[in-house]
């Protein structure tokens, strides 16, 4: 997954980020996502759809913890497919 792919699904789930935001380009991956208007519950229920969606099994603890988008997406890149044996 990356930056453009998560900002669409974030879009998805919880609607668009604040106004004048947006979730692509390099400055981006470290900016807060409270900047851009999206709170621990918005993120929970991205990494639902993810988990659903991609069979990534992602920590919700982790996920609380991550503060910006490439945060997230390390998470993500680094965290076992559902089924996988860990």
């Amino acid at each position: 997954m990356n930056l453009s792919e998560l900002g669409a699904l974030l879009l998805e789930c919880v609607g668009a980020p604040e106004e004048g935001m947006a979730l692509e380009g390099e400055a981006a991956l470290d900016t807060p996502f409270l900047e851009f208007g999206y709170d621990s519950l918005a993120l929970l229920q991205a990494t639902s759809v993810i988990n659903r969606t991609y069979g990534i099994v992602l920590d919700d603890d982790a996920v609380m913890e991550a503060e910006t988008p490439r945060m997230l997406l390390a998470l993500i890149g680094a965290a076992p497919r559902a089924g996988a044996i860990r």
